[in-house]
């Protein structure tokens, strides 16, 4: 199988990933950064910024031979490894937050689950995405996970948008 085909996880240095991502495009490595819109507050301004839902954390697809490279980068503290081998983050997983980043709805990072209902989305712009449905205040949040670097993302759906599987 061809490592080209897949994602790994990159841990940063502490408020890097930004950093990290961009020199890693500069070296055509294909990186994706999961990011979402939050409202800072300074004492005399609020301004609406980009920041990373996964703290620490890069995503990048890469042949085998480009690994030192990007271990080289500036920024990068190691990849997600297992008997120093790269561990390949499941496809379906990497689709699934592509689409909710790219879906325009609103998400925030959530702990880490593993039990749950886990539920496929049959509509709207997240369609096809499975995850996991919970209830929090009579409210259903579709969970989104990277086993991985054991990290979620969670956004509100309606529930009659779900079919369970």
């Amino acid at each position: 199988m061809n490592t080209v085909d897949h994602w790994y996880a990159v841990y940063t240095r502490s408020r890097h990933e930004k950093t990290v991502a961009s020199r890693l495009q500069e070296k055509r490595i294909e990186v994706f950064l999961p990011l979402r819109k939050v409202l800072r507050r300074w004492a005399d301004r609020k301004k609406e910024v980009f920041v990373p839902l996964f703290n620490s954390y890069v995503f990048v697809r890469f042949p085998e031979m480009e690994r030192l490279s990007v271990l080289q980068t500036p920024g990068v503290v190691h990849i997600l490894s297992e008997r120093n081998r790269p561990v390949p983050i499941p496809q379906d997983q990497i689709v699934a937050i592509q689409k909710l980043v790219e879906s325009g709805l609103n998400y925030d990072p959530y702990p880490y689950l593993k039990e749950g209902t886990y539920v496929a989305v049959v509509r709207g712009p997240l369609k096809g995405v499975e995850g996991i449905l919970i209830e929090k205040r009579k409210k259903h949040l579709l969970v989104l996970s990277v086993d991985l670097i054991q990290q979620s993302a969670a956004l509100q759906v309606d529930i009659s948008d779900t079919d369970v599987y």
